[in-house]
């Protein structure tokens, strides 16, 4: 899809299954069931779907998924199904392999984030998964990776960023900064204090992902917050201002984690915040 002077392409990923109470925090399970149908596990259904951005030089991709250096274990463990390679969906998506991709971003470096960050190559060692590409994190999450809590530490595996840390594609960024011209990563505060918010303007159009703050749109409403997050007050007030600013400005969103929508505009009906699906733009 066209979005101003630039492509967009949604890369789909991964499906795999987290924890329906862990997902929805304080939210009664038989609130959350009608709208995210748990398994016999407690899990529901959640995707990654990436972000592909092709400007006049760069050939950008933001977040790389859920990889696939899973071991059987951890497969059943999260669910993981991924119908084909992620590089063979990324040609038949953006016509580019990994090698021609130049920019890659991570929002922030949980697994579901940034385990496609590297691959093991045929011997059985860790590489970068995009081996020409300058890699984007900002310095605060990536020292809050390196040294995380005792509650998100099972979140943060050094496999996914130490290759290219150590070979020198990985760069370290401000908590603000801009990518190329018009496209901005943002620090927003909430599911953890160093995760980045993405913003492309064009024009009187606005692309904006919010990261983990709105994982999908069954979490639009305010008071919808996940376990996970580090800061929830700060979740809330921050859903509150910029979901009030999506809906005036026709914002285009991107739900990285959203089963089946991952591309939506947000309307107010009724008094309510719904999502709406957009197929092209």
């Amino acid at each position: 899809m066209i979005f101003g002077d630039y492509k967009l392409e949604i890369v789909p990923d991964t499906e795999f299954r987290l924890d329906g109470g862990a997902m929805f925090g304080v939210i009664p399970r038989v609130l959350w069931e009608k709208v995210a149908p748990p398994d016999d596990k407690n899990r529901i259904r959640v995707h990654t779907h990436c972000l592909f951005i092709e400007t006049a030089n760069e050939r950008i991709l933001i977040e790389t998924g859920m990889g696939e250096k899973w071991n059987a274990k951890q497969t059943d463990i999260y669910g993981v199904f991924r119908e084909k390679p992620f590089a063979q969906t990324l040609v038949e998506t953006t016509g580019y392999a990994p090698e021609q991709i130049s920019i890659v971003v991570n929002t922030h470096l949980h697994f579901d984030h940034a385990s496609g960050n590297t691959k093991f190559d045929a011997n059985g060692n860790i590489v970068a998964n995009f081996p020409n590409a300058r890699y984007f994190v900002s310095q605060s999450e990536f020292e809050h990776a390196t040294n995380p809590t005792m509650r998100d530490k099972a979140s943060y595996m050094p496999e996914n960023w130490r290759a290219i840390a150590e070979n020198g594609q990985l760069e370290l960024k401000p908590n603000d900064y801009e990518i190329v011209k018009n496209l901005t990563m943002q620090t927003v505060r909430g599911h953890n204090a160093t995760m980045q918010t993405v913003m492309l303007k064009q024009g009187e159009q606005t692309f904006y992902s919010f990261s983990d703050l709105i994982p999908t749109t069954n979490h639009i409403s305010p008071a919808w917050l996940m376990g996970y997050d580090l800061y929830p007050v700060e979740t809330l007030a921050n859903k509150q201002k910029l979901v009030p600013q999506a809906v005036k400005e026709n914002w285009l969103c991107w739900f990285y984690h959203d089963f089946d929508k991952p591309l939506c505009r947000l309307i107010e009906d009724n008094g309510k915040i719904r999502a709406v699906q957009v197929e092209n733009v």
